[in-house]
């Protein structure tokens, strides 16, 4: 929902990415708050495998004269060398010790989240960023865009816009998610189950499905899962 931008902090003399709110989404209110949201979340963990955010703010450019500039929202964030874990999975599976420590990592990160009560809710190979740590050569991964993420609490709001569309991604979405029902932390761990299905296999779970069909295959298994939970109730 955001534009990203490479730039230099002039200040601090180093590279970072902007991320800055489209003026087409900027007159949605929600759309500003999902935006104000993901700030507030991001500022508010602390992991070494979470983007970091450094910095939050609005301001007016310079606009045609004789016309009122829109004030443009902006997110100031770490800049990262490498390449996305989608970018990495386009040449095949990825060799199982591999996939293994980025699998980790992303848990590790999420465990964070957890405990702060956040739920991502867009999990998925495009939002993880794969760079190598020159000291051991191993991967490291950074989770990044909270956009679609919320607080964890009792009663809150499931991931649906006014206009009743689902934010996120179908290919990686949990069948609650999909259905529009409330989420919480195990909407992620199903993400994370999905992506590493792909990391192993180098295939998408879901095969060649568009989302529609990908939506009634959710709505299916998630029937299945709410029938097996009862049954184990009883």
């Amino acid at each position: 929902m955001g534009e990203v931008y490479k730039a230099r902090d002039t200040r601090l003399d180093r590279i970072v990415a902007v991320k800055i709110l489209p003026a087409a989404l900027a007159s949605d209110s929600q759309f500003r708050e999902r935006f104000d949201r993901e700030a507030r979340t991001i500022s508010a963990l602390d992991h070494p495998h979470i983007c970091a955010l450094y910095d939050v703010g609005e301001t007016t450019p310079a606009g045609v004269p004789g016309e009122p500039a829109s004030p443009v929202r902006f997110l100031v964030m770490q800049f990262l060398e490498g390449e996305t874990l989608a970018d990495r999975l386009k040449t095949g599976p990825l060799p199982p010790d591999e996939a293994i420590e980025i699998g980790t990592q992303i848990a590790e990160a999420l465990h964070r989240a957890h405990r702060a009560g956040v739920v991502h809710r867009d999990l998925k190979p495009a939002n993880i960023f794969v760079v190598t740590e020159p000291e051991r050569g191993d991967p490291a991964i950074k989770i990044g865009d909270f956009g679609a993420a919320k607080l964890e609490l009792p009663n809150t709001s499931p991931a649906v816009s006014q206009n009743n569309l689902v934010f996120g991604t179908p290919y990686y979405m949990s069948p609650e998610h999909a259905s529009g029902r409330p989420t919480d932390r195990r909407t992620d761990v199903f993400a994370i189950g999905v992506m590493l299905w792909q990391a192993l296999t180098g295939e998408r779970l879901w095969g060649d499905k568009n989302e529609q069909e990908i939506f009634e295959a959710l709505a299916i298994s998630g029937g299945a899962f709410l029938i097996a939970a009862k049954g184990h109730e009883r």
